[in-house]
This record gives C-alpha cells, structure tokens and sequence, in this order.
C-alpha cells in the first residue's frame, strides 16, 4: 500500500513537473512571440508619435464629400504615417543640430502625457468626425448612415499606420546593415551614401517594378476579362446606324462592355417624340473598341469608315466624344444631343483602355490624350473637305478622363473655336492643361472654383445651371462650357495639395463645399485622395455627379432650332428621374 501511495505521489509530481514544463514552453513561445512586438513600440519616436496624433486629429476635420469609415480609416492611417515621419525628421534634425535629448524620467512623463491626452481626445474627436460627417451628408443630401460604426477608423487607421511605419523600420535596418558592412572598406560618409542610394534604388525599383508589371498587368487582365461582359438589357443592335450591328464594319464582340452599352442603348425614336412631341428619326451611333483595331489611328480609321457607312456627314450634328479610361460614355452627355435634334445626329468614340479612369490617369494618360487627338483630327480632316453648307455641326465632348482627353486635339480655345460649334467638358482633371491655363488665368476677384476667363462670352466655367444665363435668365452662348463641381474632388485633386493651400481653400468657397473644411499639409492631399474614392456616391448635383445639369449646357452652347426651356426642363427632370437623382 505504502508502494502504491509513494508511487502515486511520484506519479502525480511528473504530472505536475509536465505541467510547469508546459506552462514554461507556452510562456517562452509567448515570450518570442512578443519580443518583436516590444522591440516594435519601444523604438517608437515619441515626437513622431506627437506629430502623428497631430495628423490624425485634423484628419477628421471634414473634407469635400461624406466618406464611409473604411475609406476615412484609409484617409487617417497614411495621414499619421506621414505626421510620423515628420516628427521622426525633426527627431533627427535636432539631434545634428546638438538640441540636447530629454531625461529619462521627462520622457517617461511625456509618453504618459501622451497616452493620456489620446486616450481622451481620439474618442471625441471620433464622435466630433461623426457629427462633421452627418452634416457634409445632409449638405449634399445623402442618406444618413450609423455613427456608432465610425469608430472602425481608428481599427483600419492604426492597423495602416503600423504596416506603413513597420515597413519604413525595416527599411531603416537595412541601410543600417548595408552601411555598416561597406563601412568595412570605405569611409564612414561614402559608405552611407553608398547605402542610401542602394536602398533608394531598390524601393523605386521594386514598387515600380511591382507596380507596372503585377498591379497594372493584374489591373488590365482583370479589366479585359470583365469588358468581355454586356451590362443587363443591353443586346445587339439590328439597326445598320448603329456600330457591331450585322451591317456594320465593327464586330460586335470586339467593342468592349462599355462600347456594347454605347451602340446597343440610348433614347429610340419613340423616347425622343414622347419627350419632344416632334417627329425624330433614329440616332447613329459609331464606336470603335480596343480589339477593333490595332492601333488607336486604326480605331479612328474605322470610326471614320463607319461614320461614312451610316451617313452621318449628312446629318444636322455631329458629335465627338473621348472616352473615360475604360471606354465608358457617360449617356447623360451624349443622350441630350439626340433629344435636341430629334435624333438627326451622330455620335463617335473609341475605346483607347480597359483600365478604369483613376488608373489609366495614373499611367495611362499620354495615351488619353493620343485618342482624342488622333479621332477629332481624323473626322476633322474629312469633314472639312465638304463643301460648308452641306456637312453637320460639329462639336466635341468629353467627362473626366475623357475631357483631359478631347482638349489635347486643341491648342487653344481660338482653335476649338475655329474647328468647331461648340465643347463641353465636364470635371476635367486638375492637370488637364488648357482647364489649368484658363483657370490661372482668370478675371481677378473670380474663385477657382468658378473662375471667369475675360469676358465669360467664349468660355464659360459653370458650378450650376444659373452660371449659363443672363441676369434676365435667358441661356447665354458660350462656344466652350466646362461644368465643375466646387465639391468635385476629381477637379480639385493634385500632389501640390500636400505642400501648397489651393485658392479653392484661400477664397470664399463653393456652396457645397463645408466651412469647417480647412487645408493642413500633407493631410488635405490624403483627405480628397480618399473622397476620389466616393466621388460618384453622391447624388447629383454635388462631387463628380453632372447629369442633372447638362442639359441646359448642351443648349446654352448651341441653341438648337426649336429647342426651348421647358424642353430643356422636361429633359433634366427625365434624366433626373432615370437616374435616380
């Protein structure tokens, strides 16, 4: 018995000791696994830690539209990365300098300060951000969403600025390395700067590299395989006016999704009497997509061919519009034409991408400006051989992309003057180059947001309907109209918003634009990149939203014979009601 006791002590002692063993092959796991972690935030700058609560607070003061937390959580995080950096820069400035260090006990204080201060002040600020947000939603009459899940920013916020500065660490401890091991053989300065450009070289390199060759690749593969598609209601047109029909020159898989909605939508005849009360005939419609050509001057070749086939040089107008980067026409630009015109018109585009616009404006914008060069001049050049009583009216146009786009066929606004009877742009990018030269060169006093270019005769730049007519209210007659949003953040975007205070913020703002908004560097450049991603999700009237409107540009611009205000009315309302304005 005494065996049997002694042996069951010594067994549940084992048991034990396989315990504690345990218990200390947990811990030691648990030890490596938050060694890193510790290494991590105790290597954090405590200035860059300051500038970057800093950043993050002004981060929710409100920017031009409503955004989601996901998209404000994106805004926040690279906003602290970059107070971060700004703080660990001066960090390191004034160390060169000599500006003595603080004692360990002051700064043991100072994180405590610290901690405490964004202990209280992230939750208002949060709840404040909220409050801002239902406000910029009510303005532009969006729909209100819960405030309770705007505290998700601070989870994505924090998650992002930790890869962001995790990765910038990593980097660190590679030049550090680098140099030290070059510091072997080479003094002490050639071998930093060995190591800098070594280290510079690869960053540029690999998100090049990885940019170009895996994102874009990736991008326009995954853009070609979706343009295969054809959006819901949309089919094959039977009408020999319309390009992929069976008597057209264009197949009809080769347009593209974007190129099929084109051809295979738009107002029929029956549409154009019942808004009108006028007889119409069908409109023509030509397109020309990537895979219907080789080359975009063979695209425009084939446009030209189709234009010719259709009989479109014997109609009353006849329009040319640059396409978004994916092809897109916005049908809200081109849709009023036909009803102006009872449907003696005609309408050509080409598809120079797959990508979608925010892309291929990033690396796709020379070939923007080639396609509607090489279209307007290839249509130009033919029709201005026919005799001038006996071709139609032409006119170009162009959304966005597709408005950076339609001005590279011009030098000037003399030259769109004399080759044309009238353009309209809607929400031209900011490094759309005639936009940016007429802006800067407006009537003093004018905001940028609605600039006045000399007498506002020729050009008129129009934030709403009323900048197109008189003070009696009759439409005026520009031969140039570029409608723009003062809360379009596809206008207002640009790299300067980091370092420079545009004049939209400097001089009395756009209506829709909030008065709590204000310019704080590097963080109003991350603010609108993040409103680029909602400028759509707005209703219209507001952001990158210019259906409503463009009616009364349409007739401001060329006075169509018969065309009156309350058909000018009746179309807006129509369009407003389609799409859900």
């Amino acid at each position: 018995m005494a065996s049997r006791l002694r042996l069951g002590g010594a067994s549940r002692w084992s048991e034990v000791a396989d315990a504690v063993d345990s218990q200390t092959a947990v811990d030691v796991v648990t030890h490596r696994r938050f060694r890193y972690l510790r290494h991590y935030a105790r290597g954090l700058s405590l200035l860059g830690l300051l500038f970057g609560w800093m950043f993050f607070v002004v981060s929710l003061t409100p920017s031009l539209l409503p955004r989601s937390w996901q998209a404000q959580g994106f805004v926040s995080g690279n906003a602290v990365a970059q107070g971060y950096g700004v703080g660990v820069v001066l960090a390191w400035a004034g160390r060169r300098i000599g500006v003595p260090g603080p004692s360990e006990q002051l700064r043991r204080r100072a994180w405590q300060v610290l901690g405490l201060v964004a202990l209280v002040t992230v939750p208002i600020i949060l709840w404040l951000s909220s409050s801002w947000q239902s406000d910029i939603r009510r303005a532009v009459g969006a729909p209100a969403t819960g405030r309770y899940l705007y505290l998700g920013v601070f989870a994505v916020a924090a998650s992002l600025t930790a890869a962001i500065i995790g990765v910038a660490r990593l980097l660190h401890d590679a030049y550090r390395a680098v140099a030290a091991r070059l510091g072997r053989y080479l003094p002490q300065f050639v071998s930093r700067l060995i190591a800098t450009a070594l280290i510079v070289a690869l960053v540029v390199g690999l998100a090049t590299g990885f940019a170009e060759q895996i994102l874009l690749r990736l991008a326009n593969a995954t853009a070609s395989a979706t343009s295969h598609g054809t959006d819901p209601g949309v089919s094959r047109p039977l009408s020999s006016l319309r390009s992929g029909s069976p008597a057209s020159l264009v197949t009809w898989d080769s347009l593209s999704r974007k190129g099929r909605a084109f051809v295979g939508s738009g107002p029929t005849v029956a549409d154009l009497e019942r808004l009108t009360a006028r007889p119409a005939i069908e409109p023509i419609r030509v397109y020309a997509g990537v895979a219907s050509a080789k080359t975009l001057q063979d695209e425009a070749d084939l446009v030209l061919r189709e234009l010719k086939r259709t009989g479109a040089f014997e109609r009353t107008l006849l329009a040319v519009a640059t396409t978004t980067g994916s092809g897109w026409v916005d049908a809200t630009l081109v849709d009023p034409l036909e009803y102006m015109y009872g449907g003696d018109t005609a309408i050509a585009a080409i598809q120079y991408s797959y990508l979608p616009s925010w892309i291929s404006f990033l690396t796709e914008r020379a070939r923007a400006r080639q396609a509607g060069r090489e279209l307007f001049d290839t249509i130009y050049d033919y029709w201005s051989t026919l005799p001038a009583t006996h071709r139609p009216r032409l006119v170009v146009c162009g959304e966005s992309l597709g408005a950076y786009g339609a001005e590279a066929a011009f030098s000037g606004i003399p030259d769109i003057t004399t080759r044309t009877s009238g353009a309209l742009f809607a929400g031209p990018p900011n490094r759309t180059e005639l936009w940016r030269e007429l802006t800067d060169r407006r009537v003093k006093g004018s905001p940028e947001w609605r600039p006045i270019y000399l007498d506002g005769r020729t050009v008129r730049f129009a934030a709403s309907a009323g900048d197109l007519r008189q003070p009696d209210g009759t439409l005026r007659h520009p031969s140039v109209v570029y409608r723009q949003y003062a809360s379009d953040p596809i206008v207002w975007w640009s790299t300067g918003l980091a370092v420079r205070r545009p004049d939209w913020l400097t001089e009395p703002r756009g209506p829709d634009v909030a008065p709590e908004m204000h310019w704080f560097p590097f963080v109003t450049f991350w603010q609108v990149t993040g409103d680029l991603i909602v400028g759509n999700q707005v209703p219209a009237g507001h952001g990158h939203r210019y259906g409503s409107e463009i009616p009364t540009a349409w007739a401001a611009i060329l006075h169509p014979p018969g065309w009156t205000d309350a058909d000018t009315a009746r179309l807006t309302a129509s369009q407003a009601t389609a799409n859900g304005a």
